[in-house]
């Protein structure tokens, strides 16, 4: 990738449809920082966890995850969230943590402040994938190459439990199928940053696709596009 364009690769999608790790993937593929924007809201969602905040209060949360300076320590493979200089990795794939991240992604000064986060991450990494809800549609709306990833809720369904290591015996495919269709139902209708595929996107549905095929494709479709973009002032 030239080291003279600014670079970003923006993924959203809803949960499930293996943005993270394809984000990775195409990152290291090309060369590129990685940025997990999910991460930073789970954070947050497990803060309100771990200080036993209650959605009414709003204002105590957004100004304890303000105080926690959530960031990268980006010399880790994947990036580590640090909330208070703590890794706090550990912590967000919870499902405690993922039951709230929900309504911690409706909060609007807590999605502001996140979204200023997100903007200074590229300031500092201009050759950046980035994943998440709202970045292609919100957060960096001008950026040149765009997707927007999904899948049959279902096999979405599959994932998640695969990914959150879950006993099928306590959680079953079904359950988790309706967790998945209320999570898109709520993100969809948000105010602000609601989940939407930007029209610009590239859409691709994985459903039936391995990683590898995703990525190698996204990559082609990026690889294509890169061409034509503005070179950085020296």
């Amino acid at each position: 990738m030239p080291a003279n364009r600014p670079i970003i690769i923006t993924i959203d999608g809803p949960a499930g449809t293996g943005k993270s790790t394809v984000a990775r993937m195409l990152a290291a593929q090309l060369g590129l920082d990685f940025l997990d924007t999910g991460a930073m809201y789970r954070a947050a969602a497990a803060i309100m966890i771990e200080k036993e905040y209650t959605k009414d209060q709003v204002g105590e949360l957004v100004s304890e995850v303000i105080g926690a300076d959530l960031h990268f320590d980006w010399s880790q493979d994947p990036p580590t969230i640090l909330a208070w200089d703590t890794p706090i990795d550990h912590r967000i794939r919870s499902q405690e943590v993922t039951d709230a991240v929900s309504f911690v992604a409706t909060l609007s000064e807590l999605r502001q402040h996140l979204v200023r986060k997100q903007r200074i991450i590229f300031a500092q990494h201009p050759h950046l994938v980035t994943e998440g809800r709202d970045q292609g549609s919100v957060v960096f709306p001008d950026a040149a190459i765009k997707f927007y990833l999904d899948a049959d809720p279902e096999i979405r369904a599959r994932r998640r439990i695969d990914q959150l290591g879950l006993d099928p015996a306590t959680m079953s495919l079904e359950t988790m199928c309706e967790r998945i269709i209320e999570r898109d139902r709520i993100d969809s209708s948000r105010d602000d940053g609601p989940l939407v595929c930007p029209d610009d996107a590239i859409r691709i549905d994985t459903s039936g696709l391995g990683i590898e095929a995703v990525v190698d494709l996204m990559a082609k479709h990026t690889l294509a596009r890169v061409v034509d973009l503005p070179e950085i002032d020296s």
